[in-house]
């Protein structure tokens, strides 16, 4: 018997597919901290060489201590990390952590950080990124607003929390039917959604 819901919702050009991973590969480089984003690290290369994204540059909003940024740049020649590293309502750490996540990766090269508001940052920056990572307060308001200019100068963006924030996982659909990109899930560790934007990856 055919599952209607399921057939119509595969013509529909918004629907949200699920991202099924070819291959999980670790990292060399690691930091050993606790992190919510502990499990993704095995998908970043697979995401990368699924999509066809270049590896030069890779800016990511929500930095927190520093593991997806050290994840990411094992892949990316340039990390930009964009953080208050002040916490926010979801965090439990409120403390300012800048000086301290600064010395954590000091070692890795390629990582630059900033202690700045998303909002003051997309203002100013008119760069293009290979890869984009937002995971910032989980928000449909600042999700929606620093996923939309996230998604529109990279080829490729991913938001973590689409499974334990249902406002994350509404802001990056409604991002979609936005700009008319792509969109997969991939349900584990929290949730990633992952935004293809394969209007400038053919410009490439």
């Amino acid at each position: 018997m055919i599952n209607f819901k399921t057939f119509f919702a595969k013509k529909d050009p918004l629907y949200i597919k699920e991202y099924k991973p070819k291959k999980y590969v670790k990292p060399e480089k690691m930091i050993d901290i606790v992190s919510a984003w502990q499990g993704l690290e095995m998908i970043i290369e697979d995401i990368q060489l699924q999509f066809g994204l270049g590896n030069n540059t890779c800016i990511e909003f929500g930095v927190e201590f520093g593991y997806s940024a050290v994840v990411l740049s094992n892949y990316f020649n340039n990390v930009i990390g964009v953080d208050t590293f002040e916490g926010d309502i979801h965090t439990t750490n409120k403390n300012q952590h800048y000086e301290e996540t600064q010395q954590r990766l000091a070692s890795f090269n390629g990582i630059k950080l900033f202690k700045s508001d998303y909002k003051d940052w997309i203002r100013r920056d008119s760069e293009h990124y290979d890869l984009a990572h937002v995971d910032i307060v989980h928000t449909y308001e600042d999700t929606y607003q620093c996923g939309l200019w996230a998604s529109q100068h990279s080829d490729c963006t991913l938001f973590h929390d689409t499974e334990s924030y249902p406002d994350v996982k509404k802001a990056v659909l409604d991002i979609a039917k936005k700009t008319g990109q792509q969109i997969y899930n991939y349900p584990l560790h929290f949730g990633l959604g992952i935004l293809v934007n394969k209007r400038s990856l053919r410009k490439r």
